[in-house]
């Protein structure tokens, strides 16, 4: 049984590793892009509190980041839910607040974006690394597509105070930006209860409410094929 727990532990500490650094760079690259943009188009407040770095220690909310990951890692839940510390953006100190808004939001899914398509593009050479490194450094690569493709995906959703709400702000006439903005302050919950609770709603009544699957998962089926194409894997 010791063994056997061993080996189990073992495999689960291997998977575990090539998650984490995936993780971590995804994040921290997310929230230092927005510090940098606000900074660049003219609030300072994220950059003056360190958060426009690659330090992953300044982005890690304690809860979010470590706790509920390592829990649904854990258990037999069918995904990994979990968020970064927000980086502090005084929209109202950007130059052009309402076209800054967008670009500001836009700068943390687009960096994932771009991890993904490096990561895919790296596998090609990771491959001539020796065994067993290369296998590791592939799914390492592997992994960071998946979660920086899921990243950006999730936070495109158009509902505050997720990046794809305040775009949708940034863009949408102000009769309808406003009631959107309002909404900013339940939208996780919203976001939770829309993941979590409306699919034990669905299944209760027999009707299939998985909005992860329509929002999140439909997404990152249309795309994936190319990322794998890029990276050889297929």
């Amino acid at each position: 049984m010791g063994e056997l727990f061993g080996v189990d532990a073992a495999g689960m500490a291997y998977t575990a590793s090539t998650w984490l650094l995936p993780v971590l760079i995804a994040i921290t690259f997310h929230e230092a892009a927005h510090g940098y943009v606000a900074w660049r188009l003219g609030d300072d407040t994220a950059y003056s509190r360190g958060r426009v770095t690659f330090n992953p220690l300044r982005h890690i909310d304690p809860i979010g980041t470590v706790i509920l990951p390592i829990v649904l890692f854990l258990s037999p839940a069918p995904f990994i839910f979990g968020w970064a510390k927000p980086v502090p953006v005084a929209f109202h100190r950007l130059r052009s607040p309402r076209r800054d808004m967008i670009l500001v939001a836009a700068a943390g899914p687009g960096i994932n974006f771009a991890l993904a398509l490096a990561a895919a593009l790296l596998v090609n050479f990771a491959v001539w690394l020796p065994a067993p490194l290369s296998d590791w450094v592939i799914q390492n690569l592997s992994h960071a597509v998946l979660i920086n493709l899921l990243l950006a995906i999730f936070n495109m959703m158009p509902l505050p105070p997720l990046d794809g709400g305040r775009v949708a702000v940034g863009l949408l006439p102000r009769q309808l930006a406003i009631p959107l903005a309002r909404l900013e302050r339940y939208g996780l919950f919203i976001v939770v209860g829309a993941i979590f609770l409306l699919p034990m709603l669905g299944d209760r009544i027999g009707v299939d409410l998985n909005v992860f699957d329509w929002l999140i998962l439909a997404p990152l089926g249309w795309l994936l094929p190319f990322f794998w194409m890029l990276s050889g894997l297929g």
